[in-house]
């Protein structure tokens, strides 16, 4: 199946993804801050760069999109119908980073939370920002 768009304009569309600074990754931060949790962000000094990073809490939260990190079972997940062999080899890739990253950093001792996209939309997004919340608060894990 031939792609909808020319070869510019999906490269163009491409390269407006971006990694850091997301939309769901503000709503996370704007709550969180205005809570009061103060948070470094994008540390390089850590597996996988985590979004947030909470030293007074030791945790660590990623903002992940469901369609990149493959969310299963979400509707948000769809295997693209045109160079189907290249994405899925592309998210297997992010699949094992992903689980590679988060045990190097439960070793090292951290909390490792993950916030995915879906869980952002506005009919759950209070409910899963209030979770997060007393997730990282808490002192269990």
């Amino acid at each position: 199946m031939a792609d909808v768009h020319s070869a510019a304009t999906r490269s163009y569309n491409m390269s407006q993804i971006k990694g850091k600074n997301t939309k769901p990754e503000m709503l996370v931060r704007q709550y969180l801050h205005a809570r009061g949790l103060r948070y470094r962000l994008h540390d390089k000094g850590l597996p996988g760069k985590p979004d947030l990073v909470l030293p007074k809490y030791k945790t660590v939260v990623f903002v992940q999109g469901c369609f990149w990190h493959r969310h299963e079972g979400c509707r948000y997940f769809v295997v693209p119908k045109t160079r189907t062999e290249f994405w899925l080899n592309k998210i297997s890739r992010n699949v094992v980073n992903d689980e590679r990253q988060q045990a190097g950093l439960t070793e090292a001792g951290w909390k490792v939370l993950t916030v995915w996209e879906c869980e952002l939309k506005p009919a759950v997004r209070e409910q899963t920002l209030a979770e997060l919340f007393s997730n990282i608060t808490s002192q269990a894990f």
